[in-house]
């Protein structure tokens, strides 16, 4: 840890002189592969875990077991012995403990899917958390551009817009407060509600700060001086992903603008490179699987990492950062109001995209913005 709290890291002023002298570099460097290997199965092994778990008890429960263990009610199992009347009384077959093993960790996962609206787990555990980031970002490794470092006051709250989602966004935990890049002490990122749906990944990504994006915590994290990272594009962008371009769909996303302009709160266009090779992936295509995941809010695709595992490939990534975008507050904006002040937004991430892709390794790729 440094002296400040935040994590180790190098910091540098970029030598070009085209950024400007508020321009700042953070780059993280910690790195140990044991401590490394359980941050990244903290932070990301939780779906490919889950995913494990109900084809296991396809295999090694009855149908009946395995059907309420992958639908989420294995709450309601008991789990006993089966007793058959032999001539020397009743019989006890043995069950295998993996099998016991399985229905005791089911009944958990149930109990976390059906109360994980109801109990309500701590915002942050600062120890994990700094844990996860310190090990974790020094992978692949993360870096932090801030094209004006100065222009950010810890007292106010920002609204930063995030590109792309890719399969996950990983490279927007170099903004997180933990992290101590960025100098604001409170920041929340927003994210889909069917990560609280998730056992295990709801709890650990709960932990770094996550919550799900709703208006309600959107306007309440901002009054409360919080600044919010989101995902305009969100798991609907995953639909038109392709590994020979960048993709942001935003121009439908009109909602994070105009809750920037009701709370007063600047707009901060970010972009990461190199995050979308994190991951190989493999997503079918059809209008059924299109409706299946506008129905369920997530876009089931298959991916894996490095070896096939959930690891992913240690690609650099460089998550740029543009100067805020002042916005006027305005409780009641209309829809030419939010459309200029969205196509500012648009515009601005166009040309940080631009601006730095060749600094970030692509100097060929293209944008697409849906």
């Amino acid at each position: 840890m440094g002296a400040d709290g935040g994590l180790n890291r190098a910091a540098a002023t970029p030598r070009d002189g085209q950024e400007g002298e508020d321009a700042r570099v953070f780059r993280s460097t910690d790195y140990s592969l044991p401590r490394t290997t359980l941050a990244l199965a903290l932070w990301l092994g939780g779906i490919h875990f889950n995913v494990l778990l109900v084809l296991a008890s396809l295999f090694l429960l009855s149908r009946r077991t395995a059907a309420m263990s992958s639908g989420g009610v294995p709450a309601l199992l008991h789990v006993r012995p089966r007793q058959r009347q032999g001539q020397m009384g009743p019989e006890h077959r043995q069950v295998p403990c993996s099998a016991l093993l399985l229905r005791s960790v089911s009944i958990w996962l149930g109990f976390t899917c059906l109360f994980s609206q109801v109990v309500e787990l701590p915002a942050c555990v600062p120890w994990p958390c700094r844990f996860i980031f310190k090990h974790a970002m020094g992978y692949f490794p993360i870096s932090l551009h801030v094209e004006d470092y100065k222009a950010f006051d810890p007292s106010r709250s920002y609204v930063f817009g995030y590109e792309p989602h890719s399969v996950l966004p990983i490279g927007l935990s170099a903004l997180a407060d933990l992290v101590g890049f960025m100098p604001l002490t409170k920041v929340k990122v927003l994210a889909s509600s069917a990560v609280f749906y998730t056992p295990f990944l709801r709890q650990i990504w709960t932990w770094l700060g996550l919550v799900p994006a709703t208006r309600k915590n959107f306007y309440s994290y901002l009054r409360a001086g919080y600044s919010c990272i989101v995902v305009p594009g969100g798991v609907r962008e995953m639909l038109h992903m392709d590994s020979d371009s960048e993709v942001a769909f935003l121009k439908t996303r009109k909602g994070f603008v105009k809750i920037a302009m009701q709370s007063g709160c600047p707009l901060v266009p970010v972009f990461c490179f190199g995050q979308s090779y994190a991951y190989k992936w493999w997503r079918p295509g059809g209008k059924l699987f299109v409706k299946i995941a506008r129905a369920i809010k997530f876009t089931p695709i298959i991916f894996w990492g490095r070896f096939g595992t959930p690891f992913p490939f240690p690609r650099p990534m460089h998550v740029v950062v543009g100067k805020p975008i002042e916005v006027d507050k305005n409780p009641q904006p209309t829809i030419d109001e939010i459309n200029e002040v969205h196509e500012r937004f648009i515009i601005a991430l166009r040309e940080l995209f631009e601006k730095y892709k060749g600094k970030a390794g692509y100097p060929g790729l293209h944008l697409r913005v849906l």
